[in-house]
């Protein structure tokens, strides 16, 4: 009977470890987590507002407040930080058609519709930028359907559409100036240095002192002898 209970016990030990197990490796591979945490690293600050293409560990956000825009991919191991004036616009195609687009300078193309029957849903972001021009974020394609709790066609365009009209937001902003900070630059380093020695003088320039003058002259050295001192008897006695 004890090794009966010692064995179920044992069992159940094992099983609660496995699904804690089971339950760290999900929260820890799960790619919105993963791709959330990526945006705010590199945004400098929470996402307000983000998109995921669910299964291509894909993702985008943008923050306002610290004027960027990013996009994630490989489940945020890699990602590219844009400034919100780098932003040119934004494309919605469905089964490759474009079906709704925004741009910098044009009017927007309004979304009319989702066909019932589509099998591709995509958010392609544009940048004004020569080596990374665009992104795009499959939303939807064929076998999604499938998946568990997985998304319509028709949500994923309306997500892709609500996107349209946050890029409009962006790019109907006046583009302004990089800041550049007017702080003074650090003071130089303190360095110690020596004073030169004096020039030396010019060949015309005199010496202090008159060559002329005989330094062995002696009416120049004065006569210690003639001190007044007091008067002296000749046989040594002084007189006060």
């Amino acid at each position: 009977m004890h090794d009966l209970a010692r064995l179920l016990l044992t069992l159940a030990l094992a099983g609660t470890v496995v699904t804690f197990l089971g339950s760290l490796i999900l929260w820890a591979t799960n790619e919105e987590r993963r791709i959330g945490a990526a945006l705010k690293r590199v945004l400098g600050g929470p996402s307000e507002a983000t998109i995921i293409a669910r299964g291509r560990a894909r993702g985008a956000g943008l923050s306002v407040t610290t004027g960027l825009f990013a996009t994630a991919w490989d489940k945020g191991d890699w990602c590219m930080v844009y400034r919100l004036e780098e932003v040119t616009g934004a494309e919605l195609l469905i089964d490759g058609e474009v079906a709704a687009r925004v741009f910098r300078g044009e009017n927007r193309k309004a979304l009319d519709r989702v066909p019932a029957t589509a099998r591709e849903v995509t958010l392609r972001l544009v940048f004004d930028d020569p080596v990374n021009a665009d992104f795009d974020l499959q939303l939807w394609a064929a076998g999604d359907e499938t998946r568990r709790d997985a998304p319509t066609a028709a949500s994923c365009a309306q997500a892709a559409n609500q996107w349209l009209a946050r890029v409009e937001a962006i790019v109907r902003r006046p583009r302004t100036a990089p800041v550049v900070s007017a702080s003074p630059p650090p003071p130089a380093p303190m360095v110690a240095r020596r004073a030169p020695p004096p020039p030396p003088p010019a060949e015309d320039e005199a010496p202090p002192w008159d060559e002329d003058e005989d330094i062995d002259d002696p009416d120049a050295v004065p006569d210690l002898f003639d001190a007044d001192y007091p008067d002296e008897d000749p046989d040594g006695k002084r007189h006060n």
